[in-house]
């Protein structure tokens, strides 16, 4: 656990102390404010994507027939990676969130509970995700050049290094299809509701439906694959 939260911590302290200043946001707030939903959105990105890469190890050294052969529905596998998917993930943003309080950001108990949801919303949305691409790989040396094609666009496009408003138009567009970017948004709602900071870009309720329409997506095409697979 340690070492997984110290590259977000990285991200959160190094990093954002370089960018700081190179970044407009609103007054009211610091750049390591702006940074944190983005940086827990990182963590829960790369954390749910990379869990899914069990599926193309078990694929690989045949543990995959074997679950796939025993009696029980393709969607009990799928919601049993994705859990475990979304529980780590879980866990690991949440780790990251309690370190809120030292940059200043007043973390309520209704606000950490709200972030618990939300940040479960979007580890399930990222977790399926990946448990469908990898269910189209065969090996490993496959999934990590899918992967690092779309999860750092994914991250960079979402709005959690810079407000998405400052990208040029056609960049504009791609985030406005990124999953992350309503769950950093929904982030921002609930961590900056209290200050009045005004960096959130999308209402709340769209944040809401979009991963939450994507989320049933996902796990409807994950499932999908793995029926057809087996």
């Amino acid at each position: 656990m340690l070492v997984t939260i110290s590259r977000p911590l990285l991200w959160l302290f190094i990093v954002g102390a370089g960018f700081g200043s190179m970044v407009n946001i609103p007054a009211t707030a610091n750049y390591k404010q702006f940074l944190l939903p983005g940086i827990i959105g990182m963590t829960i990105l790369f954390s749910s994507v990379f869990s899914s890469i069990s599926v193309v190890w078990d694929r690989e050294f045949g543990f995959l027939r074997e679950m796939l052969v025993a009696p029980i529905s393709r969607a009990t596998i799928v919601m049993g990676k994705l859990l475990s998917g979304t529980a780590l993930s879980l866990v690991q943003g949440t780790a990251l969130l309690l370190f809120s309080p030292l940059l200043g950001v007043k973390l309520t108990v209704i606000s950490f509970l709200l972030m618990l949801v939300f940040m479960s919303m979007l580890s399930i949305a990222i977790t399926a995700l990946g448990l469908f691409i990898a269910s189209y790989l065969t090996s490993l040396e496959g999934f990590n050049v899918i992967m690092n094609f779309i999860v750092l666009p994914m991250f960079f496009l979402s709005g959690a290094l810079y407000p998405m408003n400052a990208l040029p138009n056609v960049l504009h567009w791609f985030s406005l299809i990124n999953p992350l970017s309503y769950g950093v948004d929904a982030f921002k709602h609930i961590l900056f509701s209290s200050g009045g900071m005004p960096v959130a870009e999308f209402p709340l309720l769209l944040d809401i439906g979009v991963l939450f329409i994507f989320s049933l997506a996902m796990i409807a095409l994950a499932t999908y694959s793995f029926e057809r697979k087996g």
